[in-house]
Protein backbone atom coordinates (compact mmCIF):
# COMPACT_ATOMS: atom_id res chain seq x y z
CA UNK A 1 0.00 0.00 0.00
CA UNK A 2 1.10 3.67 -0.93
CA UNK A 3 2.54 5.80 1.72
CA UNK A 4 0.97 8.35 0.08
CA UNK A 5 -2.02 8.38 1.07
CA UNK A 6 -3.89 9.31 5.03
CA UNK A 7 -5.86 6.62 6.07
CA UNK A 8 -9.63 7.93 5.82
CA UNK A 9 -11.76 7.01 9.01
CA UNK A 10 -15.20 7.04 8.69
CA UNK A 11 -18.09 6.16 10.94
CA UNK A 12 -21.59 4.61 10.23
CA UNK A 13 -23.90 5.52 13.22
CA UNK A 14 -27.77 4.72 14.40
CA UNK A 15 -30.33 6.38 12.52
CA UNK A 16 -31.76 7.50 15.79
CA UNK A 17 -30.54 10.25 17.29
CA UNK A 18 -30.49 9.41 20.76
CA UNK A 19 -28.96 6.42 20.43
CA UNK A 20 -26.02 8.15 18.42
CA UNK A 21 -25.28 11.43 20.76
CA UNK A 22 -25.35 9.05 23.79
CA UNK A 23 -22.99 6.43 22.50
CA UNK A 24 -20.75 9.08 20.92
CA UNK A 25 -18.21 8.95 23.51
CA UNK A 26 -17.74 5.34 23.21
CA UNK A 27 -16.66 6.01 19.44
CA UNK A 28 -14.51 8.91 20.14
CA UNK A 29 -12.36 6.86 22.71
CA UNK A 30 -11.98 4.48 19.85
CA UNK A 31 -10.99 6.59 17.27
CA UNK A 32 -8.67 7.98 19.34
CA UNK A 33 -7.29 4.48 20.06
CA UNK A 34 -7.27 3.71 16.21
CA UNK A 35 -5.02 6.86 15.60
CA UNK A 36 -2.54 6.61 18.31
CA UNK A 37 -2.22 2.72 16.66
CA UNK A 38 -1.65 4.02 13.13
CA UNK A 39 0.68 6.62 14.45
CA UNK A 40 2.94 4.08 15.43
CA UNK A 41 3.06 2.49 12.25
CA UNK A 42 3.83 5.66 11.03
CA UNK A 43 0.59 6.53 9.29
CA UNK A 44 -1.64 9.48 9.90
CA UNK A 45 -5.51 9.03 10.13
CA UNK A 46 -8.00 11.82 9.06
CA UNK A 47 -11.29 11.82 9.45
CA UNK A 48 -13.92 11.24 6.28
CA UNK A 49 -16.58 13.59 7.95
CA UNK A 50 -16.78 15.75 10.87
CA UNK A 51 -18.28 15.90 14.09
CA UNK A 52 -21.46 17.86 14.29
CA UNK A 53 -21.81 20.13 17.53
CA UNK A 54 -25.73 20.42 16.33
CA UNK A 55 -26.01 17.27 16.71
CA UNK A 56 -23.83 16.05 19.78
CA UNK A 57 -22.00 13.33 17.48
CA UNK A 58 -20.05 12.45 14.64
CA UNK A 59 -21.46 9.60 12.98
CA UNK A 60 -22.95 9.22 9.34
CA UNK A 61 -26.74 9.18 10.36
CA UNK A 62 -28.38 8.36 7.06
CA UNK A 63 -28.21 7.00 3.50
CA UNK A 64 -28.22 10.43 2.12
CA UNK A 65 -25.68 11.49 4.41
CA UNK A 66 -23.12 8.74 3.71
CA UNK A 67 -23.47 9.27 -0.08
CA UNK A 68 -22.90 12.97 0.25
CA UNK A 69 -19.87 12.04 2.35
CA UNK A 70 -18.40 9.34 0.05
CA UNK A 71 -18.35 11.67 -2.49
CA UNK A 72 -15.77 13.84 -0.71
CA UNK A 73 -13.49 11.08 -0.33
CA UNK A 74 -10.57 9.55 -2.97
CA UNK A 75 -12.01 6.58 -4.14
CA UNK A 76 -8.35 5.15 -4.03
CA UNK A 77 -7.75 6.17 -0.49
CA UNK A 78 -7.14 3.24 2.37
CA UNK A 79 -10.58 3.57 4.42
CA UNK A 80 -11.37 2.21 7.59
CA UNK A 81 -14.78 1.88 9.02
CA UNK A 82 -13.97 2.09 12.58
CA UNK A 83 -17.55 0.82 15.02
CA UNK A 84 -18.09 1.09 18.87
CA UNK A 85 -21.32 0.71 18.44
CA UNK A 86 -24.60 -0.96 16.74
CA UNK A 87 -24.99 0.81 13.33
CA UNK A 88 -26.88 0.66 10.08
CA UNK A 89 -24.89 -0.55 7.42
CA UNK A 90 -27.42 1.13 4.88
CA UNK A 91 -25.66 4.18 5.95
CA UNK A 92 -22.22 3.76 4.24
CA UNK A 93 -22.85 0.96 1.70
CA UNK A 94 -23.77 2.90 -1.39
CA UNK A 95 -20.24 4.68 -0.88
CA UNK A 96 -18.02 1.35 0.14
CA UNK A 97 -19.84 -0.28 -3.13
CA UNK A 98 -17.53 2.36 -5.31
CA UNK A 99 -14.55 2.37 -3.08
CA UNK A 100 -11.56 0.93 -5.26
CA UNK A 101 -8.94 1.72 -2.26
CA UNK A 102 -8.20 -0.98 0.52
CA UNK A 103 -11.21 -1.31 3.46
CA UNK A 104 -10.41 -1.89 6.81
CA UNK A 105 -13.44 -2.33 8.79
CA UNK A 106 -12.45 -2.80 12.86
CA UNK A 107 -14.33 -2.44 16.19
CA UNK A 108 -13.28 -2.62 19.80
CA UNK A 109 -13.52 -5.18 22.05
CA UNK A 110 -16.94 -4.66 24.59
CA UNK A 111 -20.45 -5.02 24.90
CA UNK A 112 -21.46 -1.95 25.91
CA UNK A 113 -23.14 -0.42 22.48
CA UNK A 114 -22.11 -2.79 20.64
CA UNK A 115 -19.43 -2.03 18.38
CA UNK A 116 -18.79 -6.19 17.57
CA UNK A 117 -22.40 -6.47 16.52
CA UNK A 118 -22.06 -3.33 14.17
CA UNK A 119 -19.46 -4.89 13.28
CA UNK A 120 -20.31 -8.51 11.63
CA UNK A 121 -23.15 -6.66 10.57
CA UNK A 122 -20.69 -4.52 8.15
CA UNK A 123 -18.56 -6.94 6.85
CA UNK A 124 -21.76 -10.32 6.97
CA UNK A 125 -23.59 -7.10 4.28
CA UNK A 126 -19.87 -6.19 2.44
CA UNK A 127 -19.53 -10.33 1.69
CA UNK A 128 -23.22 -10.54 0.59
CA UNK A 129 -22.44 -7.33 -1.93
CA UNK A 130 -19.34 -8.40 -3.22
CA UNK A 131 -16.64 -5.83 -1.60
CA UNK A 132 -13.37 -6.96 -0.53
CA UNK A 133 -12.46 -5.80 2.59
CA UNK A 134 -10.46 -6.81 5.70
CA UNK A 135 -11.30 -6.75 9.56
CA UNK A 136 -9.59 -6.96 12.54
CA UNK A 137 -11.03 -6.29 16.30
CA UNK A 138 -9.45 -4.88 19.61
CA UNK A 139 -10.09 -3.98 23.07
CA UNK A 140 -7.61 -0.78 22.94
CA UNK A 141 -5.10 -1.46 19.67
CA UNK A 142 -2.29 -1.83 21.76
CA UNK A 143 -2.20 -5.84 21.67
CA UNK A 144 0.31 -7.64 19.77
CA UNK A 145 -2.60 -9.18 17.73
CA UNK A 146 -4.12 -5.99 16.51
CA UNK A 147 -1.71 -4.21 16.23
CA UNK A 148 0.27 -6.92 13.60
CA UNK A 149 -2.60 -7.14 11.58
CA UNK A 150 -2.78 -3.38 10.89
CA UNK A 151 0.94 -3.50 10.06
CA UNK A 152 -0.08 -6.07 7.14
CA UNK A 153 -2.90 -4.17 6.04
CA UNK A 154 -0.64 -1.29 5.59
CA UNK A 155 2.06 -3.40 3.55
CA UNK A 156 -0.45 -5.49 1.47
CA UNK A 157 -3.90 -4.26 1.79
CA UNK A 158 -5.33 -7.04 3.30
CA UNK A 159 -5.40 -9.24 6.60
CA UNK A 160 -5.25 -12.97 6.65
CA UNK A 161 -7.01 -14.98 9.43
CA UNK A 162 -7.29 -18.42 10.61
CA UNK A 163 -10.48 -20.35 9.10
CA UNK A 164 -9.53 -23.68 9.26
CA UNK A 165 -12.22 -24.62 11.76
CA UNK A 166 -14.58 -24.44 8.97
CA UNK A 167 -14.26 -27.47 6.58
CA UNK A 168 -17.29 -28.36 4.06
CA UNK A 169 -20.32 -30.61 4.81
CA UNK A 170 -20.49 -33.19 2.35
CA UNK A 171 -21.19 -37.02 1.79
CA UNK A 172 -18.66 -38.56 4.28
CA UNK A 173 -19.20 -36.00 6.86
CA UNK A 174 -19.31 -37.87 10.38
CA UNK A 175 -18.81 -41.21 8.81
CA UNK A 176 -21.44 -43.69 8.85
CA UNK A 177 -22.72 -43.60 12.26
CA UNK A 178 -24.74 -40.69 11.04
CA UNK A 179 -25.84 -42.57 7.67
CA UNK A 180 -29.50 -42.24 8.36
CA UNK A 181 -29.70 -39.16 9.82
CA UNK A 182 -28.06 -37.33 6.72
CA UNK A 183 -30.70 -39.46 4.81
CA UNK A 184 -33.57 -38.35 6.73
CA UNK A 185 -32.07 -34.76 6.89
CA UNK A 186 -32.21 -34.97 2.98
CA UNK A 187 -35.75 -36.35 2.64
CA UNK A 188 -36.83 -33.67 4.80
CA UNK A 189 -34.70 -31.07 2.26
CA UNK A 190 -36.42 -32.83 -0.54
CA UNK A 191 -40.07 -32.33 0.81
CA UNK A 192 -39.46 -28.58 1.40
CA UNK A 193 -38.69 -28.04 -2.34
CA UNK A 194 -41.18 -29.95 -3.19
CA UNK A 195 -43.94 -28.89 -1.18
CA UNK A 196 -43.03 -25.19 -1.04
CA UNK A 197 -43.23 -22.84 2.23
CA UNK A 198 -43.91 -19.15 2.91
CA UNK A 199 -41.85 -16.71 5.00
CA UNK A 200 -44.03 -14.26 6.11
CA UNK A 201 -42.40 -10.66 5.72
CA UNK A 202 -43.65 -7.86 8.11
CA UNK A 203 -41.79 -5.03 6.26
CA UNK A 204 -38.36 -6.25 4.75
CA UNK A 205 -35.37 -4.64 6.07
CA UNK A 206 -34.21 -3.28 9.61
CA UNK A 207 -31.94 -1.18 10.40
CA UNK A 208 -29.91 -1.04 7.27
CA UNK A 209 -29.39 -4.56 7.55
CA UNK A 210 -28.37 -5.80 3.89
CA UNK A 211 -26.72 -8.96 4.65
CA UNK A 212 -30.44 -9.92 6.17
CA UNK A 213 -32.53 -9.56 2.98
CA UNK A 214 -32.48 -12.91 0.86
CA UNK A 215 -33.06 -12.28 -2.73
CA UNK A 216 -36.28 -13.99 -4.32
CA UNK A 217 -34.61 -16.28 -6.88
CA UNK A 218 -32.48 -17.90 -4.18
CA UNK A 219 -35.30 -18.78 -1.82
CA UNK A 220 -37.43 -19.81 -4.88
CA UNK A 221 -34.91 -23.03 -5.22
CA UNK A 222 -35.05 -23.96 -1.81
CA UNK A 223 -39.13 -23.95 -2.35
CA UNK A 224 -39.55 -20.58 -0.26
CA UNK A 225 -41.23 -17.60 -1.14
CA UNK A 226 -42.22 -14.69 0.83
CA UNK A 227 -45.56 -13.00 2.12
CA UNK A 228 -45.09 -9.43 2.07
CA UNK A 229 -47.24 -8.50 4.83
CA UNK A 230 -46.86 -4.57 6.30
CA UNK A 231 -46.40 -3.51 9.85
CA UNK A 232 -49.17 -1.22 9.44
CA UNK A 233 -51.88 -4.16 9.15
CA UNK A 234 -50.09 -6.02 12.04
CA UNK A 235 -50.95 -2.72 14.42
CA UNK A 236 -54.86 -2.79 13.20
CA UNK A 237 -54.77 -6.17 14.02
CA UNK A 238 -53.63 -5.63 17.17
CA UNK A 239 -55.92 -2.62 17.82
CA UNK A 240 -58.97 -5.33 17.07
CA UNK A 241 -57.69 -7.64 19.84
CA UNK A 242 -60.29 -7.13 22.65
CA UNK A 243 -58.03 -6.11 26.42
CA UNK A 244 -60.03 -9.39 27.83
CA UNK A 245 -57.91 -11.82 25.22
CA UNK A 246 -54.52 -10.18 26.21
CA UNK A 247 -55.67 -9.85 29.86
CA UNK A 248 -55.77 -13.98 30.11
CA UNK A 249 -52.53 -13.65 27.62
CA UNK A 250 -50.92 -11.89 30.79
CA UNK A 251 -52.80 -14.44 33.58
CA UNK A 252 -51.45 -17.10 31.63
CA UNK A 253 -48.08 -16.01 31.89
CA UNK A 254 -48.04 -14.91 35.60
CA UNK A 255 -49.80 -18.43 36.24
CA UNK A 256 -46.41 -20.19 34.77
CA UNK A 257 -44.40 -17.79 36.96
CA UNK A 258 -43.16 -15.51 34.96
CA UNK A 259 -42.58 -11.58 36.67
CA UNK A 260 -43.36 -8.49 35.74
CA UNK A 261 -41.01 -5.60 36.80
CA UNK A 262 -43.86 -2.90 36.66
CA UNK A 263 -43.81 0.84 37.64
CA UNK A 264 -46.36 3.99 36.49
CA UNK A 265 -44.13 6.09 34.57
CA UNK A 266 -44.99 5.48 31.08
CA UNK A 267 -41.68 7.00 29.87
CA UNK A 268 -38.66 5.26 31.85
CA UNK A 269 -40.88 2.27 33.42
CA UNK A 270 -42.77 -1.15 32.27
CA UNK A 271 -46.56 -0.38 33.08
CA UNK A 272 -49.26 -2.84 32.48
CA UNK A 273 -50.86 -1.03 29.83
CA UNK A 274 -47.06 -1.73 27.61
CA UNK A 275 -47.19 -5.72 28.60
CA UNK A 276 -51.05 -5.77 27.47
CA UNK A 277 -50.06 -3.87 24.18
CA UNK A 278 -47.38 -6.45 23.77
CA UNK A 279 -49.59 -9.54 24.02
CA UNK A 280 -52.23 -7.50 21.79
CA UNK A 281 -49.37 -7.73 19.38
CA UNK A 282 -48.95 -11.41 20.22
CA UNK A 283 -52.36 -12.70 19.22
CA UNK A 284 -52.50 -10.57 16.50
CA UNK A 285 -49.31 -11.96 14.61
CA UNK A 286 -50.29 -15.84 15.58
CA UNK A 287 -53.75 -15.21 13.61
CA UNK A 288 -52.02 -13.55 10.58
CA UNK A 289 -49.13 -16.50 10.22
CA UNK A 290 -52.62 -18.61 10.51
CA UNK A 291 -53.95 -16.26 8.04
CA UNK A 292 -51.74 -16.04 5.57
CA UNK A 293 -50.40 -19.89 6.09
CA UNK A 294 -46.92 -18.84 7.01
CA UNK A 295 -44.05 -21.18 8.24
CA UNK A 296 -42.44 -18.59 9.99
CA UNK A 297 -42.79 -14.59 10.43
CA UNK A 298 -40.67 -11.91 11.21
CA UNK A 299 -41.23 -8.87 12.62
CA UNK A 300 -39.11 -5.67 11.73
CA UNK A 301 -40.49 -3.67 14.62
CA UNK A 302 -37.42 -0.95 14.78
CA UNK A 303 -37.98 1.24 11.71
CA UNK A 304 -41.73 2.15 11.67
CA UNK A 305 -43.63 0.57 14.81
CA UNK A 306 -40.98 1.64 17.50
CA UNK A 307 -43.15 5.18 16.89
CA UNK A 308 -47.12 4.14 17.40
CA UNK A 309 -46.63 0.77 20.01
CA UNK A 310 -44.18 -0.94 22.59
CA UNK A 311 -41.91 -3.39 21.68
CA UNK A 312 -42.03 -6.41 19.61
CA UNK A 313 -39.71 -8.67 21.76
CA UNK A 314 -42.17 -10.33 24.32
CA UNK A 315 -44.95 -11.27 21.42
CA UNK A 316 -41.65 -12.57 19.64
CA UNK A 317 -39.98 -14.42 22.85
CA UNK A 318 -43.88 -16.27 23.03
CA UNK A 319 -43.70 -17.28 19.57
CA UNK A 320 -40.64 -18.96 19.31
CA UNK A 321 -41.78 -21.34 22.38
CA UNK A 322 -44.83 -24.28 21.41
CA UNK A 323 -45.54 -23.58 25.47
CA UNK A 324 -47.46 -20.40 25.14
CA UNK A 325 -50.58 -18.63 26.05
CA UNK A 326 -53.24 -20.04 23.92
CA UNK A 327 -54.67 -18.04 20.68
CA UNK A 328 -57.70 -19.25 19.06
CA UNK A 329 -59.39 -18.34 15.57
CA UNK A 330 -62.74 -17.08 14.13
CA UNK A 331 -63.85 -20.56 14.81
CA UNK A 332 -62.41 -21.12 18.53
CA UNK A 333 -60.04 -23.70 17.14
CA UNK A 334 -56.66 -23.02 18.92
CA UNK A 335 -54.19 -21.83 16.27
CA UNK A 336 -51.03 -24.07 15.73
CA UNK A 337 -51.74 -26.06 18.79
CA UNK A 338 -48.98 -27.36 20.51
CA UNK A 339 -46.29 -25.85 18.27
CA UNK A 340 -44.20 -22.61 18.04
CA UNK A 341 -44.94 -19.86 15.33
CA UNK A 342 -41.09 -19.35 14.02
CA UNK A 343 -40.02 -15.81 14.37
CA UNK A 344 -37.08 -14.24 13.10
CA UNK A 345 -36.31 -11.59 14.89
CA UNK A 346 -35.12 -7.78 13.19
CA UNK A 347 -36.99 -9.58 9.98
CA UNK A 348 -33.93 -10.96 9.53
CA UNK A 349 -34.98 -13.66 6.51
CA UNK A 350 -31.15 -15.57 6.65
CA UNK A 351 -32.60 -16.10 10.67
CA UNK A 352 -36.49 -17.40 9.23
CA UNK A 353 -34.87 -19.62 6.94
CA UNK A 354 -32.68 -21.69 9.74
CA UNK A 355 -35.52 -21.04 11.88
CA UNK A 356 -37.94 -23.11 9.78
CA UNK A 357 -35.24 -25.78 9.16
CA UNK A 358 -34.36 -25.91 12.91
CA UNK A 359 -38.17 -26.25 13.58
CA UNK A 360 -38.89 -28.96 10.82
CA UNK A 361 -35.48 -30.74 12.17
CA UNK A 362 -36.09 -31.23 15.88
CA UNK A 363 -39.67 -31.44 15.83
CA UNK A 364 -39.09 -35.00 13.47
CA UNK A 365 -36.69 -35.88 16.06
CA UNK A 366 -39.02 -35.07 18.66
CA UNK A 367 -37.71 -32.59 20.48
CA UNK A 368 -38.53 -29.20 21.73
CA UNK A 369 -37.83 -26.85 18.45
CA UNK A 370 -37.66 -23.47 20.69
CA UNK A 371 -35.43 -21.65 18.39
CA UNK A 372 -33.75 -17.87 18.49
CA UNK A 373 -31.03 -15.90 17.27
CA UNK A 374 -28.94 -13.62 19.27
CA UNK A 375 -26.51 -11.09 18.86
CA UNK A 376 -22.88 -11.90 19.02
CA UNK A 377 -22.56 -9.74 21.64
CA UNK A 378 -19.02 -10.17 23.53
CA UNK A 379 -17.23 -12.57 25.46
CA UNK A 380 -14.07 -13.06 27.91
CA UNK A 381 -12.08 -15.79 29.33
CA UNK A 382 -14.17 -17.36 32.38
CA UNK A 383 -12.26 -19.39 35.34
CA UNK A 384 -14.87 -20.09 37.62
CA UNK A 385 -17.57 -22.93 38.27
CA UNK A 386 -15.67 -25.31 36.55
CA UNK A 387 -15.04 -23.21 33.42
CA UNK A 388 -11.36 -22.29 32.29
CA UNK A 389 -11.84 -20.42 28.82
CA UNK A 390 -13.09 -18.26 26.50
CA UNK A 391 -16.89 -17.89 27.27
CA UNK A 392 -19.13 -16.00 24.57
CA UNK A 393 -22.13 -13.74 25.52
CA UNK A 394 -24.63 -13.92 23.35
CA UNK A 395 -27.87 -11.51 23.82
CA UNK A 396 -30.98 -10.41 22.11
CA UNK A 397 -33.42 -7.64 22.80
CA UNK A 398 -35.93 -9.83 24.39
CA UNK A 399 -37.25 -12.55 21.68
CA UNK A 400 -35.76 -15.76 23.33
CA UNK A 401 -37.82 -18.70 24.10
CA UNK A 402 -38.73 -19.04 28.17
CA UNK A 403 -37.95 -22.88 26.49
CA UNK A 404 -34.19 -21.69 26.90
CA UNK A 405 -33.99 -20.15 30.29
CA UNK A 406 -33.18 -21.96 33.69
CA UNK A 407 -36.62 -22.15 35.27
CA UNK A 408 -38.44 -21.68 32.40
CA UNK A 409 -41.46 -19.18 32.59
CA UNK A 410 -40.38 -19.50 36.25
CA UNK A 411 -37.20 -18.33 35.73
CA UNK A 412 -38.49 -15.48 33.54
CA UNK A 413 -38.66 -11.54 34.19
CA UNK A 414 -40.11 -9.08 31.75
CA UNK A 415 -38.55 -5.86 32.51
CA UNK A 416 -39.07 -2.18 30.10
CA UNK A 417 -36.80 -1.88 27.28
CA UNK A 418 -34.27 1.30 27.16
CA UNK A 419 -35.89 4.19 26.35
CA UNK A 420 -33.23 5.17 24.14
CA UNK A 421 -33.63 2.39 21.30
CA UNK A 422 -37.12 1.98 22.52
CA UNK A 423 -39.59 5.02 23.42
CA UNK A 424 -42.63 3.29 23.70
CA UNK A 425 -41.51 0.63 25.98
CA UNK A 426 -42.64 -2.55 26.28
CA UNK A 427 -41.68 -5.74 28.16
CA UNK A 428 -38.87 -8.11 27.80
CA UNK A 429 -38.67 -12.11 27.53
CA UNK A 430 -35.45 -11.91 30.36
CA UNK A 431 -33.71 -15.01 31.81
CA UNK A 432 -30.66 -16.92 32.06
CA UNK A 433 -30.05 -19.58 29.71
CA UNK A 434 -30.13 -23.41 30.95
CA UNK A 435 -26.86 -25.39 31.05
CA UNK A 436 -26.88 -27.69 28.16
CA UNK A 437 -25.76 -28.89 24.45
CA UNK A 438 -26.55 -26.48 21.60
CA UNK A 439 -26.39 -26.06 17.68
CA UNK A 440 -25.37 -22.94 16.39
CA UNK A 441 -25.23 -21.81 12.80
CA UNK A 442 -25.77 -18.98 10.42
CA UNK A 443 -27.35 -18.51 6.82
CA UNK A 444 -25.95 -15.73 4.79
CA UNK A 445 -25.24 -15.15 1.16
CA UNK A 446 -21.72 -14.67 -0.68
CA UNK A 447 -21.67 -14.48 -4.43
CA UNK A 448 -25.19 -14.95 -5.21
CA UNK A 449 -25.41 -18.34 -3.48
CA UNK A 450 -26.92 -19.23 0.42
CA UNK A 451 -23.70 -20.54 2.57
CA UNK A 452 -24.60 -22.08 6.16
CA UNK A 453 -22.01 -22.21 8.88
CA UNK A 454 -22.78 -24.96 11.95
CA UNK A 455 -21.46 -26.36 14.60
CA UNK A 456 -21.92 -27.77 17.96
CA UNK A 457 -21.40 -25.93 21.72
CA UNK A 458 -22.81 -25.66 24.87
CA UNK A 459 -24.36 -23.25 27.31
CA UNK A 460 -22.21 -23.08 30.80
CA UNK A 461 -23.81 -21.73 34.11
CA UNK A 462 -22.01 -18.93 35.47
CA UNK A 463 -22.19 -17.69 38.94
CA UNK A 464 -24.77 -15.40 39.92
CA UNK A 465 -22.54 -12.80 40.66
CA UNK A 466 -20.31 -13.30 37.30
CA UNK A 467 -23.75 -13.18 35.46
CA UNK A 468 -24.96 -9.69 36.46
CA UNK A 469 -21.26 -8.43 35.92
CA UNK A 470 -21.61 -9.52 32.41
CA UNK A 471 -25.17 -8.21 32.18
CA UNK A 472 -24.25 -5.04 33.13
CA UNK A 473 -21.48 -4.85 30.62
CA UNK A 474 -24.15 -4.66 28.26
CA UNK A 475 -27.68 -4.15 28.57
CA UNK A 476 -29.24 -5.87 31.27
CA UNK A 477 -33.16 -6.04 30.54
CA UNK A 478 -32.52 -8.69 28.00
CA UNK A 479 -31.84 -12.50 27.69
CA UNK A 480 -28.56 -13.68 27.97
CA UNK A 481 -26.52 -17.10 27.16
CA UNK A 482 -23.12 -17.92 28.42
CA UNK A 483 -21.68 -20.09 25.32
CA UNK A 484 -18.87 -22.14 24.51
CA UNK A 485 -18.04 -23.37 20.78
CA UNK A 486 -16.51 -26.47 20.61
CA UNK A 487 -12.99 -26.48 18.95
CA UNK A 488 -14.52 -22.63 17.71
CA UNK A 489 -11.99 -19.75 19.19
CA UNK A 490 -12.84 -16.29 19.53
CA UNK A 491 -10.73 -15.03 16.82
CA UNK A 492 -12.19 -18.12 14.48
CA UNK A 493 -15.59 -16.63 14.48
CA UNK A 494 -15.05 -13.30 14.20
CA UNK A 495 -12.95 -13.55 11.19
CA UNK A 496 -15.41 -15.87 9.36
CA UNK A 497 -19.12 -15.52 10.88
CA UNK A 498 -20.81 -12.99 8.78
CA UNK A 499 -23.92 -11.68 10.76
CA UNK A 500 -24.61 -10.25 14.13
CA UNK A 501 -26.78 -12.32 14.60
CA UNK A 502 -26.61 -16.71 15.42
CA UNK A 503 -28.86 -18.86 15.74
CA UNK A 504 -29.46 -21.72 18.67
CA UNK A 505 -31.27 -24.30 19.70
CA UNK A 506 -31.28 -27.04 22.39
CA UNK A 507 -30.56 -31.00 22.46
CA UNK A 508 -31.30 -33.19 25.43
CA UNK A 509 -27.37 -34.87 25.25
CA UNK A 510 -24.23 -34.31 23.58
CA UNK A 511 -24.88 -37.42 20.62
CA UNK A 512 -28.59 -36.42 20.26
CA UNK A 513 -27.12 -32.46 19.23
CA UNK A 514 -24.73 -34.23 16.87
CA UNK A 515 -27.74 -35.79 15.24
CA UNK A 516 -29.43 -32.68 14.93
CA UNK A 517 -26.70 -30.98 13.58
CA UNK A 518 -26.14 -33.98 10.96
CA UNK A 519 -29.99 -33.83 9.83
CA UNK A 520 -30.17 -30.35 9.84
CA UNK A 521 -27.20 -29.60 7.79
CA UNK A 522 -28.17 -32.58 5.55
CA UNK A 523 -31.29 -30.67 5.41
CA UNK A 524 -30.26 -27.48 4.46
CA UNK A 525 -27.47 -29.22 1.69
CA UNK A 526 -30.63 -30.89 -0.03
CA UNK A 527 -32.33 -27.27 -0.76
CA UNK A 528 -29.06 -25.93 -2.46
CA UNK A 529 -27.25 -24.19 0.58
CA UNK A 530 -23.48 -24.99 0.92
CA UNK A 531 -22.88 -25.92 4.51
CA UNK A 532 -19.63 -25.81 6.21
CA UNK A 533 -19.27 -27.76 9.67
CA UNK A 534 -17.24 -25.64 11.67
CA UNK A 535 -14.98 -27.29 15.03
CA UNK A 536 -15.56 -30.30 17.05
CA UNK A 537 -19.13 -31.01 16.88
CA UNK A 538 -18.77 -34.20 18.50
CA UNK A 539 -17.73 -32.43 21.59
CA UNK A 540 -19.67 -32.23 24.91
CA UNK A 541 -20.58 -30.35 27.71
CA UNK A 542 -19.22 -32.08 30.56
CA UNK A 543 -15.50 -31.39 28.28
CA UNK A 544 -15.80 -27.95 29.00
CA UNK A 545 -17.97 -27.57 32.69
CA UNK A 546 -18.32 -30.46 35.21
CA UNK A 547 -21.94 -31.37 35.26
CA UNK A 548 -22.50 -30.64 39.32
CA UNK A 549 -21.65 -27.07 38.18
CA UNK A 550 -25.05 -26.93 35.95
CA UNK A 551 -27.48 -27.32 38.67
Amino acid sequence: MSDDHHIVLVASGDSRLAANRVCWPAQAALEAAVTRCFADLGRTVVRGHPVDPAKGHGFIDGQARGIEIFRRIDPEAPLVVAEAVWQYTSHVLPGLTRHRGPILTLANWSGQWPGLVGLLNLNGSLTKAGIRYSTIWSEDFTDTFARDAIAEWLRTGTIRHDRSHAKPFTDDTMGRAFKADRERGAALGAALVRDQALLGVFDEGCMGMYNAIIPDHLLHAMGLFKERLSQSALYAAMRQVPEAVARNHYDWLRAHGMRFVLGSEEATELTEAQVLEGLRMYDAAVCMAHEFGCSAIGIQYQQGLKDVCVASDLAEGLLNNPERPPVFGRDGAELFAGRAVTHFNEVDECAGVDGLITDRVWRDLGIDPSNTLHDVRWGEAVRECGVDEFVWLFEISGAAPASHFIGGYGGATGERQPPMYFPRGGSTLKGVSKPGEIVWSRIYVERDALHMDIGRGGVVRLSDAETARRWHATTPQWPIMHAVLYGVSRDQLMAKHQANHIQVAYAESAEQATRALVRKASMARATGITVNLCGTPEDSLEQHQPREQWA
